[in-house]
């Protein structure tokens, strides 16, 4: 007896154990309904209380205990009806086995498998309950389902990768992007479509996947036919079934990237030539200066600006402008070093940031120079630009950097500066910046600044200088402004009028000018000597493009209330150029009222004789330069004679300036020039002094 006992706890204990071990929740119910036993899984599964279970396995309120596990487990049920229902079926059809899957409240999902007991002669005796989690299953299978709708449908590539990187799915999307088979694909592996990814960056690719989740990257996948396209990678780590998979989603970002291109193009680079503009010389300036205070390597600023190329594109128009400089960006680059870099400001200046120079100072500017003499070599190379042959040369501003912080803005302004003294310098020349190039241009903003009160401090003067015929009677006279500083003194028209023309002083100055002139005609006309002088007056671009310069003019001859036939408007040449039809127009508004044009400096500038003959003029200016050397330059004689020839054809005066011998008035006399102004007949001089000359009484004009 007592072996057949432990034999029977034995049994036991053994099926206990074996209830806990298995993975299923585990549950017993006998022919009555009541719970017998259950596992520890069991109780996990439907986290059942343990006021529920006290006194369960003692026997002891057995019927309480089971009402309370029930009420539990059908509390849990997302669809209670449905799940009492199946149960009632089951226990009123004992012959019946059950297998399906519940869905619990709280969004787990249960399979259920029910079998009946029966004793060895057939008799019911109970039921045993299954149940396990599968809520981890279930979503790996509709993941699984979705993975494979969006594959079929969507259009992004779509890989199933392992662990060894080979390739065990991929949709139709994928094999038509890459111009590959399915199942030339899915013999593949991935470090053999992507550029990007060898062996071993695939694996620890594939660690950081496994720890973070999920990766969004770009890299560049490789066609069947060689091409590279760019592709950005959703990649996800997922376990399915016990493996481990990458599941990636690649999309062709080709236009994207084109886009971004482009934007970074409008951004940082000048359309017209590709070359780096302001915003991005700017920026890699400021790395040249600090990466030349780690090198200790000095480094070069050039600035580059074209010389003249306003009168090509006046010309020859804009467009074939654009294609000189199209042109001379070439040239720039093909000058310079690779590392180096070359930028267009804007217009026709570029600038050249050379880097990684001699650490000695005077190397250093060696080695900019000889790029330097390079460039001018290059841009002073002919162009052929559409149907033109053209000519262009370069000034060239330089300044080193190197072993010290520097302001870019500073450096540019010291290239500028540099850039001014090669213009200065007769163009076509480089020039190293110099701490005295600074002082002038302190100097130069001092004098503009002196400038801009002169006319209300009333420090500007008229000069006047004769001007006389053939018999040298004084027909007219030229009215020169002058500057009377009270510290300067005589301050030269060589220095102020460029910068007057430049800040826009010239405005104001020249109808201070046009005033005093007119007001000194009316003065003038009570006095026998001087009531038929024709007085000229120099007119800037500037001035003579104003929108109101005609009324202007008009104002001035109505408000002195001169006779308008004695008021004579010098012009240049090159004011011709600006806008050929709108300066007839204003020529022709003027002429209208008596104003008469004398043509200044002719020969000097590049006149057509098309346009010539179309401008109402009264006389050509024959310049000086072409006066100086009459007595022994026969070149300048020629030019003279024919000048004059030309003028009196066109029914024009001629008048000589610059004239101070007497062998170049005789020649002037035989080639038939008719009026002459130099100092041979009198030099520039206040009112006072000319007419004194004339011989008559000074009388300050009043307005």
């Amino acid at each position: 007896m007592m072996f057949m006992a432990n034999n029977s706890e034995l049994k036991t204990s053994l099926v206990k154990a074996i209830n806990e071990a298995l993975p299923e929740a585990i549950l017993v119910v006998n022919d009555q309904g009541i719970i017998v036993s259950h596992n520890r899984h069991f109780v996990e599964i439907w986290k059942i209380p343990d006021d529920h279970l006290s006194g369960f396995e003692s026997g002891t309120a057995i019927g309480i205990k089971n009402t309370q596990i029930l009420a539990k487990i059908v509390e849990s049920v997302k669809d209670p009806e449905s799940f009492l229902a199946r149960v009632r079926e089951l226990y009123e059809n004992p012959h019946l086995n059950d297998h399906c899957e519940i869905a619990l409240s709280d969004g787990r999902t249960l399979e259920r498998h029910s079998t009946t007991l029966r004793s060895n002669d057939g008799q019911y005796l109970g039921r045993v309950w299954f149940f396990r989690d599968i809520t981890e299953r279930k979503q790996a299978e509709e993941n699984l389902l979705l993975t494979r709708f969006v594959s079929d449908h969507g259009p992004d590539s779509i890989f199933w990768i392992d662990e060894q990187a080979r390739i065990v799915y991929v949709n139709e999307a994928a094999c038509r992007e890459r111009g590959y088979t399915k199942s030339e694909l899915l013999a593949m592996s991935i470090p053999e479509i992507d550029a990007n990814c060898p062996v071993d960056v695939w694996i620890a690719h594939w660690q950081e996947l496994k720890q973070k989740g999920s990766l969004t990257f770009e890299v560049r996948h490789r066609r069947k036919d060689g091409s590279i396209f760019p592709v950005e990678i959703s990649a996800n780590f997922v376990d399915f079934g016990g493996k481990e998979f990458n599941i990636a989603f690649s999309r062709d970002i080709t236009m994207r990237k084109q886009a971004e291109d482009e934007i970074q193009l409008l951004a940082f680079y000048d359309p017209l030539t590709r070359l780096p503009n302001r915003r991005l010389l700017m920026d890699r300036l400021q790395h040249a200066v600090a990466s030349s205070m780690r090198s200790c390597r000095n480094g070069a600023l050039l600035f580059i600006d074209l010389d003249h190329f306003k009168t090509l594109n006046d010309t020859l128009g804009h467009d074939t402008g654009d294609l000189l400089l199209q042109d001379v960006a070439q040239r720039l680059q093909a000058c310079v070093r690779q590392g180096d870099t070359v930028a267009r400001l804007g217009g026709d200046e570029f600038v050249v940031i050379l880097e990684n120079l001699s650490e000695n100072d005077l190397e250093a500017a060696t080695q900019t120079e000889n790029i330097g003499e390079k460039i001018l070599a290059a841009l002073n190379e002919p162009y052929q630009l559409n149907q033109h042959e053209s000519r262009s040369s370069p000034s060239i501003g330089a300044t080193l950097f190197g072993g010290r912080q520097q302001a870019i803005d500073e450096l540019l302004k010291q290239a500028d500066i540099a850039m001014y003294q090669a213009k200065k310098s007769g163009r076509n020349t480089l020039r190293f910046f110099d701490p005295k190039m600074q002082e002038a241009i302190n100097a130069h903003a001092a004098l503009e600044g002196e400038l801009r009160k002169a006319l209300e401090k009333r420090q500007f003067h008229l000069h006047y200088q004769i001007q006389v015929d053939s018999l040298r009677r004084p027909v007219g006279a030229e009215a020169l402004i002058r500057w009377l500083h009270p510290e300067r003194g005589l301050v030269s028209p060589a220095q102020f009028i460029p910068l007057a023309e430049e800040t826009g002083v010239i405005l104001p100055m020249g109808l201070w000018v046009l005033e005093t002139a007119c007001a000194q005609i009316k003065s003038w006309e009570s006095i026998e000597s001087t009531r038929n002088l024709v007085l000229s007056v120099n007119v800037s671009a500037k001035q003579f493009h104003q929108a109101d310069f005609v009324s202007q003019v008009q104002a001035a001859v109505r408000n002195h209330a001169i006779n308008p036939d004695l008021l004579k408007l010098e012009l240049t040449e090159s004011m011709l150029l600006e806008n050929i039809e709108d300066t007839i127009g204003i020529m022709n508004a003027l002429k209208g009222i008596g104003v008469g044009f004398s043509l200044d400096d002719f020969g000097t500038g590049y006149s057509s004789l098309q346009y010539l003959k179309r401008l109402p003029l009264s006389q050509l200016k024959i310049d000086q330069s072409f006066i100086r050397d009459l007595a022994v330059d026969s070149s300048d004689r020629a030019i003279v004679s024919t000048i004059i020839a030309m003028a009196q054809s066109l029914g024009l005066d001629v008048i000589a300036e610059g004239v101070e011998t007497a062998e170049q008035w005789r020649f002037l006399q035989e080639s038939g020039c008719n009026h002459y102004q130099g100092f041979l007949f009198g030099k520039p001089a206040p009112i006072e002094q000319l007419e004194s000359i004339l011989g008559c009484e000074a009388s300050p004009p009043h307005f």
